[in-house]
């Protein structure tokens, strides 16, 4: 028997990928995402395509979310609240400010639907495997409820207690994620330019005290200087790279290593803005003996295109 329709609005990088999984544990997937080559990919995969997220409310009990942003979030809680609607429980995955989501769960509480804060951790590759863990928040009844559709599409799954508990902890996962996938392209360079082959480096140090999962699953992409497809664009990071700022500073809690990564994440977005994160590499090492590169330079410019893979 195939089992209940699921509901996905947001079919980009992460979207896709955890729908496709969905539909490969026997789900239906009901989709919607504004561009419509978005749509048709995951038409070609299997997945029912919905003219809007309104139609798709009227479709699944339960909706999975994956948003670029605040006003997409807002938007869809917007229309999910207004009109005829099936949906029961929302599963918001994206990465956006606490009150945002805050602002989203009331609205929709007042229609009777249930967000849950569940944040995830992973890349866009690790999504196409399955291989993310689900940081869930909100009412544990809820969460409960969800968790065969979040075992569809991810390895594992937590829960955190009280609604944005979730985004809390993404937000350190993220702050992790910006210093090693940084500490991970200053290895790789460090070992070209001592000679090494830098393939074999990452194989190396990634077995060692050293290791992390941003050398293992970046490294790769560093050490053959391919920044795309990007599993994660650097234009995109900005805007995790902000909200964890914000939140930093809330807290007043220390976050040197993480501070010192925003200048090289911002000298991506001169040539490389559109590739993955693991670009950074390219940025660090097109830098002089001393300092980064300025990226108003047309040196910096030039350096950076030529760091780009090749079209074929």
């Amino acid at each position: 028997m195939a089992k209940q329709r699921v509901g996905m609005i947001g079919l980009g990088i992460m979207g896709s990928a955890m729908a496709a999984n969905l539909m490969r544990a026997g789900y239906r997937v009901a989709g919607y995402d504004p561009l419509a080559g978005c749509r048709r990919r995951h038409r070609k995969a299997g997945g029912i395509v919905a003219r809007s997220a309104a139609e798709v409310a009227q479709q699944a009990r339960i909706v999975v979310t994956s948003l670029p942003s605040a006003r997409a979030l807002l938007q869809v809680a917007e229309e999910f609240s207004s009109g005829k609607k099936t949906t029961a429980i929302v599963v918001e995955t994206s990465t956006l400010p606490i009150p945002v989501k805050e602002a989203a769960r009331r609205r929709l509480a007042r229609a009777g639907i249930v967000l849950l804060d569940c944040p995830l951790s992973g890349t866009g590759a690790q999504a196409k495997t399955g291989d993310l863990a689900v940081y869930g928040s909100g009412e544990r009844a809820a969460l409960r409820k969800v968790r065969p559709v979040l075992r569809g599409f991810s390895r594992a799954q937590y829960e955190l207690g009280a609604f944005g508990n979730g985004s809390k902890m993404k937000f350190a996962a993220n702050l992790l994620v910006a210093i090693h996938n940084v500490s991970a392209a200053e290895a790789v360079v460090l070992a070209r330019r001592s000679g090494l082959n830098p393939a074999l480096a990452v194989k190396v140090l990634g077995d060692g005290a050293g290791a992390s999962r941003m050398l293992q699953v970046r490294g790769p992409m560093m050490a053959a200087r391919r920044y795309l497809p990007a599993t994660m664009k650097n234009e995109v990071w900005q805007k995790d790279m902000a909200i964890i700022g914000d939140f930093v500073r809330k807290l007043g809690s220390p976050a040197p290593l993480f501070n010192a990564t925003k200048a090289i994440y911002k000298a991506t977005l001169n040539g490389l803005a559109k590739s993955d994160t693991a670009a950074v590499c390219a940025v660090l090492e097109a830098a002089p003996r001393r300092g980064l590169p300025s990226p108003s330079t047309r040196r910096a410019e030039r350096r950076d295109r030529r760091s780009r893979p090749r079209r074929r």
